[in-house]
């Protein structure tokens, strides 16, 4: 299928690796250029040189931390007037609800509920002014039924959850769709260290927790980066404009509900 976006320019948050680099590596095949953020400069050069020579677009890296006002405007200043973002961010540590003390939950708040608002607060307007746009919130299946472990990540992202569904229905009719993908466990870094800490709390291995979680999900098995950032170029195409403030989850079955 064309999605119809080629040409278009993208920003995609944390895609050095992982989910991230999943939606910049679809968006780039459809013919998208593209501005890569990420913390780490050596992991981002290298994710955009070879998608760049796998895809032939341009892509533009910027090594900075966007939770941070300073990395946000470095972002900001080599992305203006893109027609999609992605917003993405690392979540926040696992532990339990005694553990976490105010500063926890501004910082969860910071990195995964303020920094997306703040970009779509700087980007949207350019978006809404040329009558089309495109937002993709990569937020957490804990959105629809909460981590008891992720309580910092539950928290934040049903804030930014909250903010998207009065937001999308406002930006709308200026031909800006704005959307949330809910991850459920994918193969990346980050599930492999949550089932780390979680094999070290039980006293078994990271492969049995690994086996134990494929056996809960229908679908048998962890979902991949690419088929990830499959769904996300799709929300990001001309064929999406009628899919306006959604969650769609992509958890390979694993909460079982009717809606």
């Amino acid at each position: 299928m064309d999605l119809g976006i080629s040409g278009k320019r993208a920003l995609v948050c944390a895609s050095s690796r992982g989910l991230g680099r999943g939606c910049a590596e679809a968006l780039a095949e459809a013919g998208c250029a593209l501005v890569l953020n990420a913390r780490g400069a050596e992991a981002l050069e290298n994710t955009a040189a070879e998608i760049r020579a796998a895809h032939g677009v341009e892509v533009t890296a910027v090594a900075a931390d966007i939770t941070s006002e300073d990395g946000r405007a470095e972002v900001l200043a080599a992305a203006q007037d893109v027609d999609i973002l992605v917003t993405n961010a690392g979540g926040p540590p696992p532990g339990q609800w005694q553990d976490w003390s105010r500063a926890d939950f501004i910082a969860a708040l910071d990195a995964n509920m303020l920094t997306p608002i703040a970009l779509m607060s700087a980007l949207m307007p350019a978006m809404m002014a040329r009558g089309w746009g495109r937002v993709v919130n990569i937020t957490s299946q804990s959105v629809k039924a909460p981590i008891a472990q992720l309580g910092l990540s539950n928290a934040a992202r049903t804030g930014l959850t909250g903010y998207v569904a009065g937001t999308a229905r406002q930006v709308a009719p200026f031909g800006v769709a704005v959307n949330n993908l809910l991850p459920g466990a994918h193969d990346t870094d980050r599930i492999a260290m949550l089932d780390a800490n979680i094999a070290r709390a039980q006293n078994t291995t990271p492969e049995e927790v690994r086996a134990g979680k494929h056996a809960s999900i229908p679908a048998r098995r962890y979902g991949t980066a690419a088929e990830f950032g499959a769904m996300c170029a799709f929300l990001c195409s001309q064929h999406a404009g009628y899919i306006i403030g959604q969650n769609i989850l992509l958890d390979g079955g694993g909460i079982n509900a009717t809606l």
